[in-house]
């Protein structure tokens, strides 16, 4: 079932990117709830790349798909107590929002390590219960991730107001766009523009996307445990 259903979502993205005349975006599993299990079900048919919200369940199931060569990413909050495990345990952490995440990121990734992927998380719409910094704190944010060897700048994260008509989400993430075309600028290694979940690929693909963050439409409805405060993922 979850394999028909990647396979589905594979096609509807590819097809969303050439009605809007866009590059295909990569597809980000969201797989926080999910047991190893059914990561494995996906990671056997061809997905690389799952998104976990809480580093502790994320961690369990690294360790059980520890010989499958799987790409992690945290899509969750990030509180700085966390940062040591975060840095030794993500290969992308999307949701760096202040100076002091980036200070204790690259203080505790290892040397003898790839750089740990970042994207800046911006709270596009000003949402009180939403993390993410403000839109004009994205430059000095930028510097000070570029600035650190051991992390590496890709872009940008967004959660927008979740308007039940996804056209109403399309002003905001032109507007990531438009901050993530102004990032690239200054920073080559900026790459990536993760925006679009299961209800809204397709406006965010034909507004740019390059990875898109799916859960609900691959792995069904989310068991009970849910997400911290702000940070939506499906």
């Amino acid at each position: 079932m979850r394999v028909r259903a990647l396979k589905d979502i594979l096609l509807q993205l590819k097809n969303a990117a050439d009605a809007s005349g866009r590059p295909e975006p990569r597809l980000l599993a969201v797989s926080k709830t999910q047991d190893a299990t059914a990561v494995a079900e996906l990671a056997d048919a061809g997905q690389r790349a799952f998104g976990e919200n809480y580093v502790q369940e994320a961690a369990a199931k690294r360790a059980a798909l520890a010989d499958r060569g799987l790409e992690w990413h945290l899509i969750g909050h990030l509180q700085s107590n966390k940062a040591r495990e975060a840095a030794d345990l993500f290969d992308w952490v999307q949701t760096v929002d202040r100076p002091k995440l980036v200070e204790a990121l690259a203080r505790h990734r290892a040397g003898d390590r790839a750089p740990l992927n970042v994207l800046i998380q911006v709270n596009i719409d000003d949402e009180a219960s939403k993390h993410g910094c403000q839109p004009d704190d994205v430059p000095a944010l930028a510097q000070a991730i570029a600035a650190q060897p051991r992390l590496c700048l890709r872009g940008l994260m967004v959660i927008p107001t979740p308007h039940a008509d996804p056209e109403r989400r399309r002003p905001a993430l032109a507007r990531t766009r438009a901050l993530f075309d102004a990032l690239r600028t200054g920073h080559p290694t900026a790459d990536t523009l993760s925006m679009g979940m299961s209800d809204d690929f397709a406006v965010a693909i034909a507004e740019g996307a390059t990875m898109v963050r799916i859960g609900t439409a691959l792995f069904g409805a989310r068991k009970s445990r849910e997400s911290g405060v702000g940070n939506r993922e499906s």
